[in-house]
């Protein structure tokens, strides 16, 4: 095999997925994490359609997927005195299995541990491609080549901005914002109810959820991109500044959204990219194509992931080869995050707006949508890997 040294940025989902597969098939692995430790956010990812199962199945992991399974929520629209509008099912949101992020995370990450060289707490700093390969520098370790660099790191990723360009370049935001707050209430496994309610409210270009899998408290609303690199109090503020006034139990929310440990901000952003690689350096997942809340993100990466470290196989680790055959593959399936926008869906900008929403969820219309979905989902042949393990 003519590559055979890999870093890897991000150990999120795409992350650990690909270095399963990159160790399968041979290659050296290292993957890098700013994290000090794996996030343990309990945020709910979902899977939908048999492509996604195959490619769970083939990395071994689909039964321990299911059984740390959480129930499927419901999410109901209220008004300010508590009244029932309409629901959005949990079959629209939830795919056919969902677990919580951490959860996954674990599971994908147990599986390359012992093989793989995982270093968290530390970044790519700079990349400089040679004829040898890419010379990368961290925020804190020694400089070290590699034949291969891969961008799993996120809708900002570092390693995007350093080999492709600068952010603004290739992230749109998409005019709303989002915060969650709190972990899930409810945990994944038997434990878990199997129908589960979610109670959210509007105002124009506002949306404030509470419960949920998504996390104990869930914002959406209309505004210019955050710094998601704030600190959280001031990230908090800009939260309760664009509810303040709003009824319902949003007070309530607002009251208890200092005390959650777990937060996170930031924009509702899409990725466009030409092409996922350069030279010796390709994007997967959200670092290549996310589309935040747009319901495809997870299955996107841990297929990408397949799709990528596959061709580096069949191409023999040679990245002239198998990058292009990746980018014409995923160019192809990455469209199916389509160009939704869930803060236009989950908190139009208008009371006729939210009006026709909650009418929409009503209509028959709406179940050939979430059909439509499973659907989209599957839109890629996957092509017959090899099988064997590595040889050294």
């Amino acid at each position: 095999m003519r590559t055979t040294t890999v870093l890897i940025s991000g150990a999120g989902i795409a992350g650990p997925a690909l270095a399963y597969w990159l160790d399968r098939f041979g290659f050296l692995v290292t993957v890098v994490e700013r994290a000090p430790a794996l996030r343990s956010g309990g945020q709910a990812v979902d899977f939908k359609g048999r492509t996604h199962r195959t490619v769970l199945e083939r990395m071994g992991v689909w039964d321990e997927i299911t059984r740390a399974r959480t129930g499927t929520t419901d999410t109901v629209f209220v008004d300010g005195t508590g009244r029932e509008l309409a629901t959005m099912p949990g079959e629209f949101t939830g795919g056919d299995v969902e677990i919580l992020r951490g959860d996954l995370s674990r599971i994908l990450y147990r599986r390359t541990a012992d093989r793989c060289d995982y270093r968290f707490g530390d970044a790519v700093s700079a990349l400089t491609e040679t004829a040898a390969g890419v010379q990368v520098e961290f925020e804190r370790a020694p400089a070290e080549r590699f034949d291969l660099v891969l961008g799993a790191d996120g809708i900002h990723s570092r390693v995007r901005a350093l080999a492709f360009g600068p952010e603004a370049e290739y992230v749109e935001h998409r005019g709303y914002c989002y915060a969650v707050a709190g972990a899930s209430p409810w945990t994944g496994g038997t434990g878990a109810p199997e129908r589960m309610r979610a109670t959210g409210h509007n105002a124009p270009g506002r949306l404030a959820v509470s419960g949920g899998p998504k996390a104990e408290q869930l914002y959406l609303f209309a505004g210019p991109a955050p710094d998601h690199r704030a600190e959280p109090a001031a990230q908090r503020r800009l939260v309760a500044d664009a509810f303040a006034g709003l009824g319902w139990e949003v007070p309530r929310m607002l009251a208890e959204l200092p005390g959650f440990d777990d937060f996170h901000l930031d924009a509702i952003a899409r990725v466009r990219m030409p092409t996922f690689s350069r030279g010796r350096v390709a994007m997967v997942g959200d670092a290549g194509y996310g589309n935040t809340l747009g319901g495809f993100g997870t299955g996107l990466a841990v297929v990408g992931a397949a799709v990528l470290a596959g061709e580096l196989a069949v191409a023999d680790g040679d990245h002239a080869v198998a990058f292009p055959r990746y980018d014409a593959l995923m160019k192809k399936y990455a469209k199916i995050a389509g160009n939704s926008n869930a803060g236009r869906f989950l908190a139009p900008r208008t009371a006729t707006g939210i009006r026709l929403r909650n009418g929409f969820l009503r209509s028959p219309v709406f179940g050939l949508m979430t059909k439509y979905a499973s659907s989209a989902a599957e839109e890629i042949e996957l092509r017959d890997y090899p099988a064997a393990l590595p040889t050294r």
